[in-house]
């Protein structure tokens, strides 16, 4: 790209954004440079102004979209050219451009077409008496027409009828009318759904849809995609369109300069090519457009899910005995170490239709003494209320913590590579047990091991594009991974795959190296690691963390290129780094200005004392232990009107779903997350949160319950 086409991609995304052309420009630049986002984030402030990661998202984002709009220009012209067509005006013009649609109207007359109505009638000599019909410049056209009877044309009513088909693409092509028609979608298009006959029982989950009419601009996100999928799925016809009379009417007003036959032939045209041509081509378009829409905020509605999630706090290095409960196969228990080592594993069977719950439950006293469990972590799906009931009924000899932790994605897990790499000589209950427990230990190391999707925390994660999709969840992945750090000498592959400037290969001679060689002594020797070079070494070491090392920054959110400056600034106060980080009262007489220098500002200065004054600090909150209803089991056991603990299991653009113990989520509306308007469920629930809420209505054979947090105090 040219030096005034890069400086106008810039100017574009700055006026976009509403920032300086100088912060994109650098961000830009960093990232052409090989930097990642969390990097750029975190240690590259004074060179962005203090963006954050969704900002910094959003540049590189745009401006992969201008880069594919300068090659889809370069493949438009060099197709025009070919055609001897292209002007120094419409070259001009294309350049120009930079708004998809537009540039696909200038592009339409031009565009290879399939045989079409038109081109027949331009085979038959017609093109002359059309550009009459369309300039509307003949008084007399049925007399016009006859002169283009021939053997090809049979009759005055063939000729006209060539000239309206020609005329009527014409109109299609034409930017001002489709411009026109563009803004009534915009703003007069109503969202129509009906069902297919027949249908109707196999179809009975899309019955809110079934007859159904909506203003799109009033059509939700999540309602559209609803939508969208009983259409995919055939039990929906849906149309999106404005009225169709309004429209026309004021083509006609724009387009008819007189009343005479001429523009009668030209109405003709019009309604033919607006129904047959235009409508269909800007209601696909406008779909498409409304379905990038939806599709965005689905996906930033789960990467919020998925964020929250991922940074739900840990129980940290504890011992741990992880139950995944089950009737008839029994529940499959495992004994972690505090690293989350498989240590032991069995099966207990205290529920139907064995029922050996004094087994069970001596068994358990059991292995809480032997491996001197600090928490026992229960899966929360079948029979996990009954199994955590039976553990809260022994009386262990020493403080043991009862935790319910999310399936979500366990089966996934057990199931895959990643789980028979890791255990080759276990089954997946026994793997699946294993991710239960380690969840509870540290959610995000455990969790980065399976497909976001199958975590279970998204709306219509199914029915989005899949690309973009993947792209937004493995951002918040690395996001999270770099923004709480990771443990160099005891992080899994799995892990180290998402920390900035990795990914799997580095990843894996780093966990090979690790082995061969021992712990890493320092951040250093990272550039030991075979193919770890500098840029890596410069995206990656500020995110890892060396718990033992002999150097405290090793263990810190302070970047290697800064321990110069620390250095300094102990100097200058004549103690150790050590020293300086254990002591409020000397870094108080720190004053950072002074170490203000030309690659370091103020922004870096200030990360700095933060990392002092608590390094290597995990960002996560503290966990707390959480209980069901002691006397709520199964759906019937709810009746409307009391009052039950519960916790957040997922979010969506219309509510909060949670979980009261009973097998089955139930909703909060969000007209019933609080007494005022509500515009954003996350503005009232995260996901996780203990809650306490008021049962409205169970319909057992739907298995829907509906919740509130209205007057319910917390």
């Amino acid at each position: 790209m040219s030096t005034t086409d890069s400086s106008r991609r810039v100017e574009l995304i700055s006026n976009r954004m509403g920032i300086k052309p100088r912060q994109v420009f650098n961000v830009i630049h960093l990232l052409e440079e090989g930097a990642t986002i969390p990097f750029i984030s975190r240690y590259r402030k004074e060179a962005t102004g203090n963006l954050d990661e969704v900002q910094i998202a959003e540049i590189n984002s745009l401006s992969a979209k201008l880069l594919d709009l300068d090659r889809r220009k370069e493949t438009i012209l060099t197709t025009i050219e070919e055609q001897g067509k292209l002007t120094d005006s419409l070259r001009e013009r294309i350049a120009g451009c930079y708004e998809l649609s537009e540039l696909e109207d200038i592009y339409l007359p031009y565009k290879p077409k399939r045989r079409t109505r038109a081109t027949i009638a331009r085979e038959k000599g017609l093109e002359p008496l059309a550009l009459l019909v369309f300039n509307q410049v003949e008084k007399d056209i049925l007399t016009k027409a006859q002169t283009f009877i021939s053997d090809k044309v049979a009759n005055v009513e063939e000729a006209l009828q060539g000239a309206r088909d020609i005329a009527a693409e014409m109109l299609s092509e034409d930017e001002r009318v489709r411009n026109t028609v563009r803004r009534n979608f915009k703003q007069k298009a109503i969202i129509r759904s009906r069902v297919v006959k027949g249908k109707e029982a196999e179809g009975i989950k899309y019955s809110d849809y079934f007859e159904f009419e909506e203003p799109v601009r009033r059509c939700a996100s999540h309602r559209f995609l609803a939508i969208k999928r009983g259409e995919d799925e055939g039990f929906l016809r849906v149309s999106i369109t404005p009225p169709a009379d309004g429209v026309l009417d004021e083509l006609r007003k724009s387009l008819l300069k007189s009343t005479g036959e001429t523009a009668k032939q030209l109405e003709l045209a019009l309604a033919d090519s607006y129904k047959r041509l235009i409508e269909p081509s800007i209601e696909n378009e406008f779909t498409a457009e409304l379905k990038e829409k939806a599709d965005a905020e689905a996906i930033r509605v789960f990467a919020e899910n998925l964020r929250q999630l991922l940074l739900s706090p840990p129980l940290g290095q504890k011992n741990v005995l992880a139950i995944d409960p089950g009737y008839r196969t029994g529940c499959k228990m495992v004994c972690l170490d505090a690293q989350g080592n498989l240590i032991h594993n069995e099966t207990i069977y205290p529920h139907q239709p064995r029922n050996e719950q004094g087994k069970a439950m001596s068994k358990i006293s059991s292995l809480v003494e032997t491996f001197k469990i600090d928490a026992i972590a229960i899966g929360n799906g079948t029979a996990g209320r009954e199994t955590e009931s039976l553990v809260k009924r022994i009386h262990f000899n020493r403080d043991v913590k009862v935790f319910v932790v999310s399936e979500d994605g366990a089966s996934v897990y057990s199931a895959s590579p990643v789980a028979r790499e890791e255990f080759p000589d276990y089954d997946v209950t026994v793997r699946g047990a294993v991710s239960i427990g380690r969840r509870l230990m540290d959610p995000l190391a455990e969790l980065v091991k399976i497909d976001p999707k199958s975590i279970g925390v998204g709306q219509y994660q199914h029915d989005v594009d899949q690309s973009k999709l993947k792209e937004g969840l493995d951002r918040v992945v690395e996001s999270c991974v770099n923004h709480v750090g990771v443990n160099l000498n005891t992080a899994s592959m799995h892990l180290l795959t998402y920390v900035s400037g990795l990914g799997p290969q580095l990843a894996k001679n780093i966990v090979d190296y690790r082995k061969q060689n021992g712990p890493f002594r320092s951040r250093t020797e990272l550039k030991n690691v075979p193919r770890l070079g500098g840029k890596a070494f410069e995206q990656c070491a500020g995110f890892l963390r060396i718990t033992e090392a002999q150097n405290p920054l090793d263990n810190s959110a302070v970047h290697p290129e800064s321990y110069h400056i620390v250095e300094q600034m102990a100097g200058d106060l004549e103690c150790t780094v050590k020293d300086l980080i254990g002591n409020d009262q000397l870094r108080s007489r720190i004053r950072v200005e002074k170490y203000v220098s030309e690659k370091t500002g103020l922004p870096t200065l200030n990360d700095i004392m933060l990392e002092l004054a608590k390094p290597g600090r995990d960002p996560r909150s503290t966990i707390k232990v959480f209980e069901f209803a002691k006397d709520i089991f199964k759906i019937d056991d709810l009746t409307p009107g009391m009052v039950v603990p519960g916790i957040v299991t997922n979010i969506t653009n219309f509510g909060a779903f949670v979980d009261i113990g009973v097998k089955q989520d139930g909703l909060i509306h969000i007209s019933q997350l609080a007494g005022r308007f509500v515009s954003n469920p996350l503005d009232v629930v995260k996901l996780h949160q203990h809650v306490r809420v008021r049962v409205l209505e169970v319909d057992i054979p739907r298995k829907r319950i509906q919740l509130s947090l209205k007057d319910v105090e917390q």
